[in-house]
């Protein structure tokens, strides 16, 4: 069977229990946003907030009783899912082959490792492409009762381009590490733990502008849904970063597969 299609075959139960859990958390936070809706009385509780914690979670940039700044306080939960979902199927979908005593069969077949490696990415990246429109799909959906306009479709739209790229970021992350770790078990711990890392750094450098530094070590960072909603466009600086994180995480992946002795 072709690579790529038995890797789809092979996690679709993976992208629809992922699919599933994204639905109910957008339907519950949407629904949480009806006590907001065009209601200023229910800003009162920010206001008892510690300023602290209203800026860890960018609470500040957004006004709440519309469409577009709850969307923009949702965001970075939605980055937080897909990009697990993103960093979980790549480093699991190399590793899974040791793990499941398969990796034999796969060294029999007529194709070299390269090949393997670009079959299976490949797979994860279009489970990645499922999980952002499913996504994508079920938030106009249930954004459709508030009556959006034009200005939120082109931000929702932008929001989904910069959470397709923080998945491909992960997910090439991902691969890197289930190709390189010699201890297959430890590749997808491995990746969330760098995912959970990177995510702290970005709450911890919204603390403090001493520490602003630390954006660029957090992909959280690069695309801030108040800068994407005011300005309506991706950093430039973030996206050329991203890519450079993207392309020495794969070319990496490469050879340490192609190189490293496999568990049979």
């Amino acid at each position: 069977m072709n690579i790529f299609v038995h890797e789809l075959t092979a996690n679709l139960k993976s992208l629809l229990i992922w699919g599933v859990i994204v639905i109910l958390f957008v339907v519950v936070g949407t629904s949480k946003f009806s006590a907001y809706y065009e209601n200023p009385d229910m800003l009162a509780i920010l206001d008892a907030m510690p300023p602290a914690l209203l800026d860890a979670f960018n609470m500040q940039a957004f006004n709440l009783t519309t469409l577009s700044g709850f969307f923009g306080l949702m965001f970075t939960y939605y980055a937080l899912m897909l990009s697990i979902a993103a960093a979980m199927w790549g480093s699991d979908v190399i590793s899974k082959e040791e793990r499941d005593k398969t990796v034999e069969f796969s060294l029999t077949l007529p194709v070299p490792r390269s090949r393997v490696v670009t079959a299976k990415s490949l797979a994860a990246l279009v489970n990645c492409i499922g999980l952002l429109l499913i996504t994508w799909g079920i938030s106009l959906a249930t954004a459709t009762p508030y009556q959006p306009d034009g200005e939120f479709y082109t931000f929702v739209a932008l929001c989904m381009l910069a959470l397709f790229i923080m998945q491909v970021i992960f997910l090439s992350i991902g691969i890197f590490l289930g190709c390189a770790l010699k201890q297959y078990k430890r590749a997808s711990s491995a990746a969330l733990s760098v995912l959970l890392a990177t995510y702290f750094i970005s709450i911890v450098s919204s603390l403090n502008q001493d520490l602003e530094f630390l954006n660029y070590v957090s992909p959280f960072k690069y695309f801030d849904a108040g800068v994407l909603l005011r300005e309506s466009r991706l950093d430039g600086t973030f996206v050329v970063l991203s890519l450079a994180i993207i392309g020495i995480s794969m070319a990496g992946a490469y050879v340490a597969y192609t190189r490293r002795d496999l568990y049979i």
